[in-house]
């Protein structure tokens, strides 16, 4: 008898069988099944080793990238074709990191990383403001990267298919406040507050208990993984850069309280930050 994928057709001949044979269609890839789609990563850097040496492991991994020498043309193409998450250098020529961020700033929030020289404190710290999820130094291990990519990518919730949201990451109202995590949305007394992930976890872990001061220390961990070091100046950027985007929208906000020494704390009813 004929076997999948086989057709038979008898001849005039009753002593003859012609077995035609045809292959069936091969399966679909994985990703056209309904599985996750791999996530894009964007490489800008201007050390060509850099981007093969990374490109080649992320694409081992599993991840889609493109790579980009120059901010310049990174800009043009990640306008026009956004990445999922972007890893960049801070000193390149023509548009360094710093640049090329701020004006990726205007038009999304896409996840990034920087890639930094142990002697650049500095531009970290103006990374950070500038709204960056971290910051990776050179030399890293291509593992300690991808480590990092991921754990921004979870915080992220890239790519999270429908139906498969945490029940605890319901929307959050305190008063003016509503964060959605699902879709990641802030929205204050009705406008929309564009937010990176990680300034999203901080405020979202700062109003889930409005009036209860978070230590620095304890914002760390809602915001980075274990085996991430950020200091203390980290989280200060960050609540400044939360502060200023929200007093973009009401110059009167003053919910994100200071208590020196101590922390944070979120309050419905503030009084002028510090």
């Amino acid at each position: 008898m004929p076997g999948n994928g086989q057709k038979a057709l008898r001849s005039s001949s009753q002593n003859h069988v012609l077995r035609v044979y045809t292959f069936l269609p091969q399966p679909e890839p994985a990703a056209l099944q309904g599985e996750t789609v791999p996530h894009t990563i964007a490489l800008v850097d201007d050390d060509s080793n850099i981007l093969t040496s990374v490109s080649m492991a992320l694409e081992a991994e599993g991840f889609k990238v493109r790579c980009f020498t120059d901010g310049a043309e990174a800009l043009r193409q990640l306008t026009q074709k956004p990445a999922d998450l972007v890893v960049l250098d801070i000193k390149m020529p023509r548009l360094d990191g710093i640049e090329l961020l701020s004006r990726l700033r205007r038009i999304s929030d896409v996840p990034a990383i920087f890639l930094t020289s142990k002697d650049d404190e500095v531009d970290e710290a103006l990374g950070l403001k500038m709204g960056a999820d971290d910051y990776v130094r050179k030399p890293f291990s291509q593992r300690l990267l991808i480590e990092r990519i991921r754990a921004v990518l979870r915080r992220a919730a890239v790519n999270v298919p429908e139906g498969s949201e945490d029940p605890n990451d319901k929307p959050l109202v305190r008063g003016d406040l509503m964060l959605d995590p699902v879709r990641h949305r802030c929205i204050w007394r009705g406008r929309e507050v564009a937010l990176t992930v990680t300034e999203f976890l901080i405020l979202r872990a700062l109003a889930q208990r409005p009036g209860h001061v978070k230590s620095r220390d304890q914002l760390m961990d809602v915001a980075y993984d274990d085996n991430v070091y950020v200091d203390d100046r980290t989280i200060d950027s960050h609540i400044k850069r939360l502060r200023k985007k929200f007093r973009e929208v009401d110059p009167e906000f003053s919910s994100i309280e200071t208590l020196y020494g101590v922390g944070y704390r979120y309050s419905e009813q503030g009084p002028p930050s510090a």
